[in-house]
């Protein structure tokens, strides 16, 4: 019998399999050398995914911004650094939602005097096509000097004030705003957000260069549709200012002026914005308007064909101001919304109300919490709404109406919500895309 010899001469554990194939030598090879050679645009669909799938997520800005356009990318940079992402609130885009945060978090720990402007600025480039929306809860003061030196030489008042002024002075957001073409929404609260046992009233100003400053910025921000300016005790010389940019706003819908020191001069100032605008939303609760200012915004809704929802709760507007009110919304077609909650309201509010309740047919909600409308009132209101068919809201809490009444008024209101409920399953509005 004839026998051979094998001779191996191979390795046993290599295997053809394991060889990778030259394109992905290649696709590895790019995104070990990103960061010097960003050349994913020249790359095939399925190429491009690989290579930003091995990227890493702490890639310089100046390189990923406006090439990455994967959002797989940009959720990993996100989960990285957030524990909570919810992505619903930045119109499902990871890339948004990292920008508008990266953004937020250096605005809101920016001090004025010890910050690099540059920080912001140099971040313009990359971020002004993703940025719809800042939510800025803090805006931080400059760093406090020694001011015993000052408290001693009390010479010249004056200086001291102007001394004091652009001390107390924040960022000046107009060179950021105004460079960022696509946005619709911004929040502010000029504050500290957690001063803890550091809290002083100081670290709560709101200048009037401050105010002069944002006032320019959002006359300038053509495509804002939303402006909140809350918790920053504004005042009426700094609202007036406020409004007078803001008139003829080509898109501004929303205004948040909550938790403020507005009074009667401001709310003028605000009526008659509501008038050469168009607004549709206005927040004015929590501050200090009385029935001056509650007229004022009366006869700015008597003649406003957009605004649709108003909120004055935890005002002083009293019977005058309420009644004003709804003198105005007999020939008022827009307001869907109005909420006169804490006002101090009684008996000739109610009067007036009935008789809106009877003849306005665009109110779909008021709320009337916490006022003294009293046992007549209550019962002018359930006259006025004997053939309402379009209010689906009516919030009485603690505004000492008589139970039956209060039970009489919700069962009309409670049927009036079913009978929108049911048109609007037969007939569906299609929402326009």
């Amino acid at each position: 019998s004839f026998y051979t010899r094998r001779c191996i001469t191979e390795d046993p554990s290599w295997s053809l399999v394991t060889v990778p194939h030259l394109t992905e030598l290649c696709l590895q090879h790019i995104a070990h050398n990103f960061e010097k050679n960003p050349i994913l645009n020249y790359l095939l669909p399925e190429h491009q995914k690989k290579v930003v799938d091995r990227l890493s997520t702490s890639l310089p800005l100046t390189v990923t911004a406006n090439i990455v356009s994967h959002e797989d990318y940009w959720k990993r940079c996100c989960m990285e650094r957030w524990q909570v992402c919810d992505v619903s609130n930045y119109g499902d885009s990871w890339k948004r939602m990292f920008f508008e945060r990266h953004l937020e978090n250096i605005l809101k720990f920016f001090i004025p005097n010890t910050t690099d402007p540059e920080q912001v600025l140099e971040l313009i480039p990359l971020c002004k096509d993703y940025v719809r929306k800042l939510e800025l809860n803090q805006l931080l003061p400059p760093l406090r000097v020694d001011q015993k030196e000052e408290s001693d030489d009390l010479s010249d008042a004056e200086d001291d004030a102007e001394l004091g002024e652009v001390y107390m002075q924040h960022y000046n957001l107009k060179e950021l705003i105004t460079a960022l073409p696509h946005l619709q929404e911004l929040h502010l609260t000029y504050g500290v957000k957690s001063c803890g046992m550091n809290f002083e009233w100081s670290l709560f100003n709101f200048t009037e260069l401050d105010c002069s400053n944002l006032a320019a910025a959002v006359k300038m921000c053509r495509n804002l549709k939303v402006f909140k300016l809350t918790r920053s005790k504004v005042d009426d010389d700094k609202i007036k200012l406020l409004a007078r940019n803001l008139q003829h706003h080509p898109c501004l819908l929303e205004l948040d002026l909550s938790h403020n020191l507005i009074r009667d001069h401001g709310a003028q100032a605000l009526g008659k914005l509501i008038r050469c605008s168009k607004l549709e939303t206005l927040n004015l609760c929590n501050n200090q308007i009385c029935h001056l200012g509650a007229q004022a915004l009366a006869q700015g809704l008597a003649e406003s064909s957009t605004l649709t929802s108003l909120n004055l709760r935890l005002n002083f507007v009293e019977d005058k101001g309420g009644e004003a009110i709804g003198h105005a919304l007999l020939t008022n077609t827009s307001l869907k919304s109005l909420h006169l909650g804490s006002n101090n309201l009684s008996g000739p509010t109610a009067a007036v109300f009935s008789q809106v309740l009877a003849q306005n047919t665009t109110l779909t909600s008021i709320n009337f919490s916490c006022n003294h409308l009293g046992l007549d009132g209550g019962k002018q209101l359930l006259e006025g709404l004997a053939n309402n068919k379009t209010l689906t809201k009516f919030d009485l809490r603690h505004a000492e109406v008589e139970q039956e009444t209060d039970f009489l008024i919700h069962e009309i209101v409670w049927a009036n919500r079913e009978a929108v409920r049911l048109e609007s399953l037969q007939y569906p509005t299609t929402k326009p895309l």
